[in-house]
């Protein structure tokens, strides 16, 4: 079928035609790509039209789609069970990767989504702390949480109101919503409400903005303040765990945070998440302590198994300075092309991943993000995507490069993005 027809035969099913909102492209337009396979750096769609995939599932498939030892490591396990409700050795074995691999991570938690991650995490945090409110960001999103799908009020220093219908104000008020790398926000905030803070959480690079990273000293003081106000941090590292290094983004900064959350990437592309730290806190978790927390599916012997095989990959082969260069030598050829376009483009970029911006000045913050121009982006996005490259179909998301894109690939991309900026330079 052609993509518009499956479009059209999805929306009287699902809602959107989508089952998850990005995908429906309502941020750059236009008919959404029904994916029929992938492989490698690769995506086919319904029509048979091929894609060099930047957005790699939002993240997970750093090895690139159908890596052979994952693929064989699933179906052996699929010969074995899919799913048996009960204790696995893979559970214990993904537990004690997580851990080496993280040392802030004494214990951890293993779920189906990074949503029930945060969801788990600050439940604990509450329950550790006796305390009820939560501190978030600006720009960071931290899964469907009703207590956290909540947007800043009037001034810098409010609670926050609902940003979705269906979440009770009583609920949304018991978050408070700062500007992401705006450190006094948040010293003020504490001074005046830290006794009631039970937790801080952040992405320590917001991959859900785009990508914005943190600025200088800004995670450092995170954590001094949190502690000396006896709260919680919470590093929501779904996207970046295992992304930019083998571990967390806080390895790389030095930083342990109280609790972390991870997901994507240790599930190999499977529904997977996962919360940890301290020994004293995870205690709290039933049947050890009083804070409920269950699921079904946690610690799938699928999930784990193509989590286990990827982790052991990435640990084996240490690819992380390699899919870094990669990435500064694509994204400089983007930037060099919008300047020789006279566009004004900014890009952040840290390890795999990165954020394109129509803008004249750096982003670094939510505001910044928002005065981008997301008209351009769309316009770039449906250049891009008709010479075969799929970016993400948002002017707020992330893009990625996995093991699978090699040289002459990327130099592909870039041929192709210097085309495209010539083509906005034009209609401008």
């Amino acid at each position: 079928m052609k993509n518009a027809e499956l479009f059209e035969r999805a929306k009287k099913r699902i809602p959107s035609g989508v089952n998850s909102p990005v995908r429906a492209f309502r941020k750059v337009g236009g008919t959404p790509r029904f994916i029929r396979e992938a492989l490698g750096p690769y995506l086919v769609d319904c029509e048979g039209n091929r894609y060099i995939d930047l957005v790699l599932s939002w993240g997970p498939m750093i090895l690139g789609h159908c890596h052979p030892e994952v693929v064989d490591a699933v179906i052996r396990q699929a010969g074995k069970g899919m799913s048996f409700g009960a204790p696995t050795e893979l559970e214990v074995r993904m537990a004690e990767q997580i851990c080496e691999a993280v040392p802030s991570i004494e214990k951890v938690r293993l779920v189906s989504s990074g949503t029930e991650a945060t969801m788990s995490a600050i439940r604990l945090a509450r329950a550790f702390t006796s305390r009820d409110l939560v501190v978030k960001f600006e720009g960071c999103y931290h899964g469907h949480v009703d207590s956290l799908l909540v947007r800043a009020g009037s001034g810098a220093l409010t609670f926050g109101v609902p940003d979705t219908s269906g979440v009770p104000r009583e609920i949304a008020s018991t978050s408070a919503v700062l500007p992401y790398n705006d450190i006094e926000a948040l010293r003020a905030f504490m001074a005046e409400h830290g006794v009631r803070v039970a937790a801080v959480i952040v992405e320590p690079v917001a991959g859900n903005m785009g990508v914005v990273l943190p600025k200088a000293g800004f995670l450092e003081e995170l954590r001094r303040i949190t502690r000396d106000h006896g709260a919680l941090l919470i590093f929501d590292e779904v996207i970046t765990g295992f992304r930019c290094c083998y571990g967390g983004y806080q390895d790389m900064v030095g930083i342990r945070p109280d609790l972390t959350c991870l997901g994507k990437i240790i599930g190999g592309g499977m529904p997977v998440g996962a919360f940890g730290g301290r020994s004293d806190i995870m205690a709290l978790l039933a049947p050890e302590g009083p804070v409920y927390q269950a699921g079904t599916l946690a610690g799938n012997p699928m999930a784990v198994t193509a989590g286990l095989a990827t982790l052991g990959i990435l640990k084996r082969e240490n690819p992380y300075a390699g899919l870094a260069h990669s990435l500064e030598v694509l994204t400089a050829s983007v930037e060099e092309s919008a300047r020789s376009a006279g566009i004004a483009l900014s890009v952040n970029r840290v390890g795999s991943m990165a954020g394109i911006f129509f803008s004249e000045r750096p982003v670094e913050t939510f505001d910044d993000v928002m005065a981008c121009d997301a008209a351009a982006y769309a316009r770039f996005f449906h250049l891009m995507l008709d010479r075969g490259v799929y970016l993400a179909p948002s002017p707020y998301e992330a893009l990625f490069v996995s093991t699978a894109h090699t040289a002459d690939m990327l130099d592909a991309v870039a041929a192709s993005a210097r085309a495209c900026m010539a083509m906005l330079s034009e209609r401008v």
